[in-house]
């Protein structure tokens, strides 16, 4: 064979090669982009919606891939990928715990999560004198600090109620009618601080005043009476909320 007719069959030289090599670097650049839109933490919604167009386009196939791999998201953290209310009230008490352990509130205030929602307990001794509702004037800057650790955008939908308790034994002066009275206005005073102090909405706040006949603990003994007296500040999980809720 004549070294023509083998030049022949050679195979031309592939000048789009660097198609290849242009498609890859564009394919991985948008990825980075869609990475860095993502952790940007913006609209959970548009980001899905944004990947899922990118992912169709490049031949991806199901777009579900990119919302989570089964097309509904994460079950545990909502359809946007946002966080659970339980969550939400989890970061808000881990806030409060820490604020209350670094302002030495440690055997005055106590935090919990119950089936009604995030509970703050304060007790009486530190926050008001025995049989007076008027909070001790140097104490009204940690409701005020508290309330601003509870006015977060994540629990802009909850309702807050603050709840007065005493324990069983009648008040003995005359400016309180009774227990009632004063555990309510303890509780007002409560909620005025929260409103004008930490800036949250008042049509948000409801009081309450419970007297003796919300007690935690025995009424028959010292330690069980100050456990009793107490306020409250609980916010409400959203399945309360058509019970606060009134007609506009």
């Amino acid at each position: 064979m004549s070294r023509r007719n083998k030049k022949q069959e050679e195979e031309p030289e592939n000048h789009e090669r660097w198609l290849l090599s242009y498609a890859d670097f564009i394919t991985l650049l948008m990825i980075f982009f869609i990475i860095m839109y993502s952790m940007s933490e913006m609209d959970k919604s548009k980001y899905n919606a944004l990947a899922s167009v990118f992912n169709v386009e490049m031949g991806g196939g199901d777009a579900s891939i990119v919302e989570g791999g089964n097309g509904t998201g994460n079950a545990d953290t909502g359809a946007e990928g946002e966080l659970t209310e339980e969550e939400k009230q989890l970061e808000v008490k881990e806030a409060v715990d820490q604020y209350i352990d670094t302002s030495g509130l440690n055997d005055s205030v106590t935090t919990s999560i119950e089936e009604r929602g995030l509970v703050l307990s304060f007790n009486d001794a530190l926050f008001f004198d025995s049989g007076d509702a008027e909070i001790k004037e140097d104490q009204k800057n940690k409701f005020a600090d508290i309330g601003r650790l509870l006015n977060q955008p994540a629990l802009k939908e909850s309702f807050i109620r603050v709840e007065g308790h005493t324990d069983s034994i009648p008040v003995s002066n005359p400016k309180y009618k009774s227990n009632w009275d004063l555990s309510a206005l303890r509780a007002s005073n409560v909620a005025q601080i929260i409103i004008n102090d930490a800036g949250i909405q008042p049509n948000r706040v409801s009081v309450i005043g419970y007297g003796e006949y919300r007690p935690k603990a025995d009424n028959k003994t010292e330690e069980g009476r100050n456990e009793n007296r107490r306020v409250d500040i609980l916010i409400l999980n959203s399945e309360f909320n058509n019970a606060e809720q009134v007609a506009q």
